[in-house]
C-alpha cells in the first residue's frame, strides 16, 4: 500500500474519469501516459466503470488504475476484481475501508470534519481524501486540521484546477490532488484527444514545477 501512495505522490495530480462507454478507456489512458499523468481514477458514476478498469488495467499494466465514488462492497469488490490498484470513496464508510483493508487494497476514503478525520486514524489509515475541498474551506481547511493530525495526509478533490492546484500540490500534507478539470466529460465523449493530451501535459508540468518530479 505503501508504494501506491509513494506513486500518488510522485504523479502528483490524479485524473478523476467519468466514462460513458468503456471504447473511450484504451485511447484515454494512452494519452495519460503519453503526456505525463500515468493514472486514472475511474469513477462508478456510469455503468462503463468496471469494463473501462479492466481494458485500463489490461492494455496499460504500468499504469496505476484505480476506482472512484465506490458507495458499495459490491463496488469495491468489482473494481478490485476489474483490477483497480486502488479505491477512493465520496465519504468514509467503515464497512467498505475495512474490506478494502482485508484485502490490501489501499483506500482512501472522503473526510470533511475532524471526527471523519479521527475515524480514519482509528481505522489505521495515514492518507485521506479531502472532498469536497473548495466548498470545504480548501486549502485553509486542510492546514488548520493538519495541525492536529500530523500523522494525516491529504488528497484534495472538488473543486481543484489549473489556477488553483499549484498552491495545495506546495503544502507538504498533500500527497496529490483528484482533479477532473483535464479529462473533461464532453471532450471524451468527443474523442477530442489532443485537447486532452495538452491539458494532461500542461497539468503533468505544474506537478514538475512545484515539485519537480513529474514524469
Amino acid at each position: 500500500m505503501k508504494m501506491i501512495f509513494e506513486q500518488f505522490s510522485k504523479i502528483g495530480i490524479i485524473p478523476v474519469v467519468v466514462l460513458d462507454d468503456a471504447k473511450d478507456a484504451a485511447p484515454l489512458a494512452k494519452v495519460l501516459c503519453e503526456n505525463g499523468l500515468p493514472c486514472a481514477e475511474v469513477t462508478f458514476r456510469t455503468a462503463a466503470a468496471e469494463e473501462a478498469i479492466k481494458t485500463m488495467s489490461r492494455e496499460f499494466p504500468d499504469m496505476l488504475v484505480g476506482a472512484g465514488t465506490v458507495l458499495t462492497i459490491e463496488q469495491a469488490d468489482k473494481a478490485i476484481n476489474a483490477g483497480a490498484k486502488f479505491i477512493v470513496a465520496p465519504g468514509l464508510n467503515p464497512k467498505i475501508v475495512q474490506y478494502c483493508l482485508d484485502k490490501s487494497v489501499p483506500v482512501t476514503p472522503g473526510t470533511q470534519t475532524p471526527s471523519e478525520m479521527e475515524q480514519a486514524l482509528e481505522l489505521g489509515l495515514k492518507v485521506v481524501k479531502f472532498f469536497p475541498a473548495e466548498p470545504s474551506g480548501g486549502l485553509n481547511m486542510i492546514k488548520a486540521v493538519a495541525a492536529a493530525y500530523v500523522d494525516l495526509k491529504f488528497m484534495p478533490t472538488g473543486g481543484i484546477n489549473a489556477k488553483n492546484v499549484r498552491d495545495y500540490l506546495a503544502y507538504n500534507k498533500i500527497i496529490a490532488c483528484g482533479g477532473s478539470w483535464m479529462v473533461k466529460k464532453d471532450l471524451i465523449a468527443a474523442g477530442e484527444w489532443d485537447k486532452i493530451g495538452a491539458m494532461v501535459r500542461e497539468a503533468a508540468d505544474i506537478v514538475k514545477e512545484i515539485r519537480g518530479n513529474a514524469k
